[in-house]
């Protein structure tokens, strides 16, 4: 049997203005999982990645506005938390199709660190934004109060930006690889992992960054000899010239092609670029397809062709 990597981007949890309680976001991902399964269906053994950037950013604003009464939590412990409590509802949707489907597979949510190197250029030039927006005012504010790194963004307002180093590897690896192969539907990598550098003998150490999800799933496929990668997300299809009078979606094109096209500069670094690397590191390590489409587009992209399929 095949295996595959399925990145649930972050609008399988929450859209833009929807509440952020957890039966809400358990709704929401009951209404995405069942292309999940049909995988299975299909001949696969997967394991599955997430988004949890909106998730993170609102457990580091409440450890903000607590801090006279609780002592504030590092950004690799909010992490963790986030990564259990969306594996714990990913796998409880999972389980609840699988009963429907009379499909008899173990689930399991694990929560996982990924390497990154603590030379990274990233910890020096933050970039990745997280939380809230805020007015200039409460953002000059909130530098001067806590140090940190704030920026505009897209024009809706100012963010604070943390370091997004590379991941490199998966401490957990082989455990989520031994899993899979035995026919477990693993939950790991959330969120990007937990970021962690090597120090000496042996020893992990948790740093105050934030991984990209889609980055990580392509490790992670690497690791457990994955031959697809499927990376759901916002849009149908990938584009040249996005947005612009000229655009134009891609069906199937190959790894060379899609390289010329990055090198172009089609794919900006804050929306699909890191998708497009993603996809490029997987296939040129022993991957056989990326598949990017649309959550809701899923089934048709494993059906029917639909969606933006990358092939060596």
């Amino acid at each position: 049997m095949k295996k595959a990597v399925v990145a649930l981007g972050g609008n399988a949890l929450r859209r833009k203005g929807e509440p952020f309680t957890i039966e809400h976001q358990y709704k929401n991902v009951k209404k995405v999982i069942k292309p999940v399964v049909q995988l299975i269906e299909k001949g696969f053994k997967i394991a599955i990645t997430h988004g949890n950037g909106p998730q993170v950013g609102v457990e580091f604003f409440r450890n903000l506005y607590t801090r006279d009464k609780f002592p504030p939590y590092p950004l690799d412990a909010l992490n963790a938390e986030t990564q259990g409590w969306i594996g714990y509802i990913i796998a409880r949707a999972i389980r609840e199709q699988l009963y429907e489907d009379r499909i008899d597979r173990d689930v399991v949510a694990i929560v996982t660190q990924v390497i990154v190197d603590k030379n990274d250029p990233a910890f020096s030039n933050p970039t990745k934004p997280i939380g809230d927006f805020f007015s200039k005012e409460e953002a000059m504010e909130l530098m001067k109060k806590y140090g940190w790194k704030m920026v505009e963004d897209a024009g809706r307002g100012y963010r604070v930006v943390v370091p997004s180093p590379l991941p490199i590897g998966t401490v957990e690896g082989k455990i989520i690889k031994k899993l899979v192969d035995e026919g477990s539907i693993v939950i790991a990598s959330g969120g990007g992992g937990i970021p962690v550098v090597r120090e000496n003998h042996g020893k992990f150490r948790g740093v105050e960054a934030v991984i990209d999800k889609d980055r990580a799933s392509s490790v992670l496929a690497r690791e457990i000899g994955a031959s697809l990668l499927m990376i759901l997300t916002e849009v149908d299809y990938v584009y040249l010239n996005f947005g612009k009078p000229n655009e134009e979606p891609l069906e199937r094109v190959t790894l060379e092609q899609i390289e010329r096209f990055y090198s172009e500069g089609h794919f900006p670094p804050g929306s699909m670029g890191p998708k497009i690397e993603a996809a490029i590191d997987f296939l040129k390590n022993g991957g056989e397809e990326v598949i990017i489409t649309s959550i809701e587009k899923a089934h048709d992209a494993l059906y029917n062709g639909m969606g933006t399929h990358i092939v060596v």
